[in-house]
């Protein structure tokens, strides 16, 4: 990856488009939200892989994320709560096998544990 400097930031170049990186959110995304979506995301698609493997049906899922920093300490992120809404027109969804694919991506989303020990995450989930 390179990133060249902008007049307030960085960009870079991917194979899906550009990148804008910048404190400042009128000239690019900032930092700590590309490593929240980077983190959702990962989930998010680990999550997606389980259950297609095992078969659970769902339309739709949405992941709202909350996020701690600590101003004292650089701004840094301290927790990420990742709550997962699965919509499936399907009734026979078991909310304990759900738990149980969400505790494997944990352990399987190599963004999350990426930042082991570093920033506490965490998830929960709703059947709509």
């Amino acid at each position: 990856m390179e990133f060249q400097m902008k007049e307030i930031g960085y960009k870079t170049t991917f194979e899906y488009g550009e990148l804008h990186v910048a404190g400042d959110v009128t000239y690019g995304f900032r930092p700590f939200q590309l490593m929240v979506s980077a983190i959702a995301g990962c989930s998010g698609s680990v999550f997606r892989k389980i259950l297609d493997k095992k078969r659970i049906v769902y339309d739709d899922i949405t992941i709202q994320a909350e996020v701690e920093r600590n101003e004292e300490k650089a701004n840094r992120i301290e927790k990420i709560h990742l709550h997962f809404i699965i919509s499936s027109s399907s009734e026979d969804l078991d909310r304990e096998q759900i738990q149980k694919c969400l505790e494997l991506a944990h352990k399987n989303c190599p963004m999350v544990q990426s930042v082991e020990g570093s920033i506490n995450i965490t998830e929960t989930f709703e059947l709509k």
